[in-house]
This record gives structure tokens, C-alpha cells and sequence, in this order.
């Protein structure tokens, strides 16, 4: 998977999306409570990742630098 990372955050809802390459025809698949793949429809590969409550989940972060790496393996 190549391409530019995308990182789409909606304060309002808490919500952080993260997606490499140009979007395509997809859907969400949840992998955790809150946290969904999402795979796009054509390849079945996983183009990206999301994330609720992401302020709540980050509150016991202690450190994270920017820019950081990301291995999605589809």
C-alpha cells in the first residue's frame, strides 16, 4: 500500500480517522470497541484506520511524536 497519508479529526465527535492513499469505495470493519479497519471494497486491502473517543484514549499517552510510523498489513 503507497500514498499519502490522510488524517481527518472531527473534535466535535471525538473521532480520528487515519488513511493512506486516495479514498476509494469502502466500508468500516470493527476490530476493537471504537476502533475499525477500514478495507476497501474493490482489493479487500486495508486503507486506513478509526478511532472514537480519541482525546479519552490519548489522555494516558504520555509522549507522541510526530510524524510516526504506521505498518498496516492487510
Amino acid at each position: 500500500m503507497s500514498g499519502d497519508m490522510i488524517i481527518y479529526y472531527d473534535e466535535d465527535a471525538d473521532f480520528l480517522e487515519i488513511n493512506i492513499g486516495n479514498y476509494t469505495k469502502g466500508y468500516f470493519r470493527d476490530i476493537s470497541e471504537g476502533i475499525s479497519e477500514r478495507i476497501d471494497e474493490k482489493t479487500g486491502k486495508i486503507t486506513g484506520i478509526a478511532i472514537m473517543s480519541f482525546k479519552k484514549r490519548m489522555k494516558n499517552a504520555k509522549n507522541l511524536k510526530l510524524p510516526f510510523k504506521i505498518d498496516i498489513i492487510s
